[in-house]
């Protein structure tokens, strides 16, 4: 026998890196492994082992039939019952017909020309079935569905030996993986690649976490936990593999922010300081008002942070109305001073114009003459585009407004020395960056949100950023009363919503109707996370289609036919207006010659009439918990007090209706930030912060997993402070690079 080949550690550990990070058609074939890049955008090796079951069953066990959902694809665990074949009536051929069962309900199974399968499903079979629920005629049905035979009779045949009863007792015990699936690659067929792809990596995946962080945190290495969750012996293993891989996300995860955090402050750029009787001492002498403690804190957080040299990285987040675009005008003024210039980039046109309209009216006549407050949007008419880039290329405008436009290569400025961006929720981190090369030296960055972040949420998406909060309102706020109307439960109160209204506008006050659609062919998605997305059995909440959501369209036809409201100037206001129609719809609601505005949420942020008293939201449960509370912060901004009803047609007890009341309990937006992670549960937290499209993450749940980040975090700074370049850690480095490569795929496949 020839001697082994030996092979140094380093050159194992860049082998082992190497087949991690390898294309799947090598180990699979082309034709698998188009088939996984089509349905899930997975393109190695590394991409496949990450991909990890959702759940566990075992051969015992048997899905709940009448919970599965009409029209989508299940995977479920079912017990053969009975078998028959009958003759088509209409053509040749036959049908066989396979009923199964859960203990108490029934679904039937149909193949058409396939008698063959009676042979492998006979009664008294187990086996994992997948493919799409119909309703035929009032009965479940799976048309030619995929399934693999679990029974262990069947099993020993096929192995051409019986089982011992140790043996039986461990195979029926064993967790079968479930993996996310579609039509075209079922779960089984998903954990047979894994399990080549496993076979092909024998103790060559390599270990992002180093050693003694690994032992002193019990955590297993990273080929045991891959093994561990794809193929685990009994349940105790995957839970500890899931424990250890939960630990890596957060690991690699925080390394990044840390190291991207680091890399920031080791630039140098301007110092921006403001000048003695300069704009800003001039601004703040001239306010009318006092400014809140918290104002106060953060501008000096703010000042101390434009003053250094190294460029500021703030998230400065804030209730709905409590004054952040204020602190915001402050800081631009700061820069000013030193001659500088200030970017703010907005989410919509919309709201990019209102911000302008504050800025000149907040600064006064003879501020704004001399700052030069700009607009720049993709809808300006040529004429007035050109002026507003040469205002910028030539550093007269100081304070620039705009929206995705500033993005573009033709937009240029003279010092660019402060980006602002608001509603961060609305950017990724790449629209950030890409304005923040418009500076001869980096710019200081400002992220603002009115999306209150619960802690560990910020320090997992924003961690690269320091947090300051305004949570104090300015005085004269008079607060919101807000009101869930359950129309499943009280439908006799549906006209008791629009008597509401007329009495607000009876008062001399004004009346926002929000609507989740524009009109009715516009019913596809709500932009909503489906908390149980991934929940191949469905949820609580399946059942009969919902009904069509309400329509700016319809609805504005309906309100201008109400009697109550008869003669009420009742108008539409929605995103495929075009730029001119919105902003004269606007302007005229801001000046009181619109009573009631129908609108989408084109008007979620930003908008600012303190006339307006009234905030009816049409189908509240088609929204997310922080939008519900942003619309919210649209009414009582002035010396009346807001009402928000909140209508809903969700059943009592369902996680729809769950969300409408939770907003309706509590004006405290931090409290309705936790409440809305607890409520995902298994949803997107991240929205499209990081990649922009869904969450990365996989296994770690930032609310739940709080304890995980924070140590992952604590180890990653000591890590990146000793090593910054990450040299004497290679598997992590290449842990980074692959989820930059990730990320950087998700995006790109939305654009």
């Amino acid at each position: 026998m020839s001697n082994p080949v030996r092979v140094s550690a380093p050159e194992a550990s860049a082998s082992g890196r190497a087949a991690f990070d390898a294309k799947l058609s090598g180990t699979l074939g082309g034709r698998t492994a188009s088939a996984f890049e089509k349905a899930f955008g997975i393109q190695t090796v590394a991409d496949l082992l990450s991909h990890y079951p959702r759940r566990y069953a075992r051969r015992g066990e048997l899905t709940a039939i009448d919970m599965l959902p009409i029209d989508e694809n299940v995977t479920i665990v079912a017990e053969v019952r009975t078998v028959s074949e009958r003759q088509m009536k209409a053509r040749r051929g036959n049908i066989l017909e396979v009923s199964i069962s859960d203990g108490q309900g029934f679904l039937t199974l149909t193949f058409f020309n396939q008698a063959w399968r009676a042979r492998e499903l006979r009664p008294g079979v187990r086996a994992i079935f997948a493919g799409k629920v119909s309703n035929y005629k009032g009965a479940l049905q799976l048309a030619h569905p995929n399934y693999q035979v679990l029974d262990d009779l069947a099993l020993a045949a096929g192995a051409g030996e019986a089982l011992d009863d140790a043996e039986a007792k461990r195979w029926a015990e064993m967790p079968i993986p479930i993996y996310p699936a579609t039509a075209s690659l079922a779960s089984w067929q998903i954990a047979k690649s894994v399990e080549l792809v496993l076979d092909g990596l024998r103790g060559a995946i390599p270990d992002p976490v180093p050693d003694d962080v690994r032992e002193e945190r019990g955590l297993m290495t990273a080929q045991r936990a891959y093994e561990g969750i794809h193929r685990p012996q009994k349940d105790a293993e995957w839970m500890r593999a899931r424990d250890t891989l939960r630990f890596h996300e957060a690991f690699v995860l925080q390394t990044a922010l840390v190291k991207q955090r680091a890399e920031s402050h080791a630039v140098h750029t301007a110092a921006r300081s403001p000048k003695p009787g300069g704009y800003l001492e001039r601004f703040d002498a001239a306010l009318p008002f006092r400014l809140t403690a918290d104002q106060e804190l953060v501008g000096s957080e703010i000042a101390r942070d434009l003053a250094a040299s190294t460029p500021m990285m703030r998230l400065l987040q804030g209730e709905v109305g409590s004054g952040k675009t204020l602190v915001a005008v402050r800081a631009m003024l700061a820069v000013a001073d030193s001659g500088g210039q200030s970017a703010l980039l907005a989410p919509t046109e919309v709201l990019a114009s209102q911000h302008l309209r504050s800025i000149v009216k907040v600064l006064g006549p003879d501020l704004a003459a001399e700052l030069v407050p700009t607009l720049h949007t993709g809808q300006l008419p040529t004429a007035e585009r050109k002026k507003a880039l040469l205002r910028m290329v030539s550093g007269q405008a100081k304070l620039v407004v705009g929206t995705h436009a500033l993005l573009s290569d033709v937009v240029q400025f003279y010092d660019l020395g402060l980006v602002v961006v608001d509603e961060q929720h609305r950017f990724g981190v790449e629209q950030r960056d890409t304005l923040r090369q418009k500076g001869a030296t980096p710019p200081h960055v400002l992220v603002m949100t009115a999306t209150p972040i619960p802690r560990t949420v910020a320090m997992t998406v924003f961690g690269d950023l320091d947090v300051s909060t305004i949570s104090e309102l300015p005085a004269g706020r008079k607060g919101i009363e807000s009101f869930s109307v359950p129309l499943a439960d009280k439908p006799g109160w549906a006209g008791r919503i629009w008597q509401r209204v007329a009495e607000e506008l009876t008062a001399g006050r004004q009346a926002f109707v929000v609507c989740p659609a524009i009109d009715p062919a516009d019913d596809k998605g709500d932009g909503l996370d489906d908390p149980d997305e991934g929940n191949e059995q469905g949820s609580k909440d399946a059942g009969p289609p919902p009904p069509p959501k309400a329509n700016v369209v319809e609805t504005l036809q309906q309100l201008r036919a109400t009697p109550l409201l008869a003669g009420r100037r009742i108008e539409a206001l929605h995103g495929r207006l075009p730029s001119e129609e919105k902003e004269a719809l606007m302007r005229a609601f801001a000046a009181r010659e619109i009573d009631v505005l129908v609108a989408t949420t084109v008007i979620e942020v930003g908008v600012d009439v303190p006339n307006a008293s009234t905030m009816v939201v049409l189908d509240a449960d088609r929204f997310g918990v922080s939008q519900l509370h942003q619309l919210r912060g649209r009414v009582g901004r002035g010396g009346v007090p807001g009402l928000c009803l909140l209508v809903t047609h969700a059943e009592a007890d369902s996680l729809a209706r769950e969300r409408v009341d939770a907003v309706a309990s509590t004006l405290d937006g931090f409290a309705l930030a936790e409440i809305d992670l607890e409520l995902r549960r298994e949803g997107d937290v991240l929205g499209s912060v990081q990649s922009g499209g869904r969450s990365s993450l996989r296994l770690l749940r930032v609310v739940k997993d709080a304890d995980v980040i924070q140590d992952a975090r604590a180890v990653a700074a000591g890590i990146v402070s000793d090593d910054p370049a990450l040299d004497e850690h290679p598997a992590l480095r290449d842990a980074l690079e692959r989820r930059l490569r990730e990320t950087e795929r998700s995006f790109l496949a939305k654009t």
